[in-house]
């Protein structure tokens, strides 16, 4: 039996006879159902007219899907000893992309910022041998369960070789960041904290195609959380979507904007 998965979010489901009566990650307020309705496809038919690219990001190697599917969010590897960990994941894997990771390094891990992109992680896992790390307060949102699942707990998840997950909660309970040590510090954010056009700030919502925000008191809790962590650039979740720069201050001064902002304190003239 297929593993059905969704066109509108990219999340791959457990087998079964026929779709799934409706994506439940979909429904919730964070997305949508698109206005043609619930379709679904397999990785088989999805890896006959799309391919993947594989192009720097800075420091890191992006894997993105190409025509855009789904959401579509950009993996990251991300150095791990003599491996890499894949930051975030997308729906498509073919063999095209396997061996170009293999040659890389191969993948000893994987982690994954919050159910949106949960995308075909099982399939993922299962081709490199390596374990999903999860965070247990989005436990619900994983719709194909498997032993390479590791769900934990907690504000912090130290990896190894300078890697550490933090909860950030906002836009999910256990949205989760990644902080690179490498260097000068570096924040891998999925969408927990999102990279905007103006590079001079980032952004925090509740939902992004909503526009549903999120109240003061979470986006003080993720700044909260990366309090003892520095850090100069940041990695948002789309090609090229980086703070090149001062992520930090860039941070503490974005919490302090949205928070006026809520306030109703705009500036003069708005």
């Amino acid at each position: 039996m297929p593993h059905y998965i969704c066109v509108a979010c990219g999340i791959q489901y457990a087998e079964s006879a026929e779709p799934p009566p409706e994506c439940p990650v979909c429904t919730d307020e964070r997305q949508y159902v698109p206005d043609a309705g619930q379709q679904w496809t397999t990785l088989h038919r999805l890896q006959t007219d799309h391919t993947n690219a594989i192009r720097p990001q800075r420091e890191l190697t992006g894997i993105g899907t190409e025509p855009k599917f789904a959401i579509g969010q950009r993996a990251l590897l991300v150095p791990f000893g003599d491996s890499n960990l894949l930051w975030d994941c997308i729906t498509l894997l073919d063999d095209d992309t396997a061996a170009e990771i293999e040659r890389r390094g191969g993948l000893a891990a994987i982690a994954i910022s919050h159910p949106h992109y949960y995308s075909t992680m099982v399939e993922w896992a299962t081709r490199f041998d390596c374990p999903v790390h999860l965070h247990a307060d989005d436990r619900r949102w994983a719709v194909r369960e498997d032993p390479a699942l590791q769900f934990w707990s907690g504000e912090t998840k130290t990896l190894g070789h300078g890697l550490t997950l933090i909860r950030g909660g906002g836009h999910f309970a256990g949205g989760t960041m990644l902080h690179w040590a490498q260097g000068d510090g570096a924040l891998l954010s999925g969408d927990i904290v999102q990279v905007i056009p103006d590079r001079r700030h980032v952004g925090f919502m509740y939902s992004y195609p909503n526009l549903i925000p999120l109240p003061e008191s979470s986006v003080s809790a993720i700044v909260e959380a990366m309090e003892p962590f520095r850090f100069e650039p940041i990695y948002g979740a789309w090609w090229d979507a980086i703070v090149p720069r001062d992520g930090t201050d860039v941070v503490r001064r974005s919490a302090e904007r949205y928070a006026r902002a809520l306030r109703g304190e705009l500036p003069p003239g708005a």
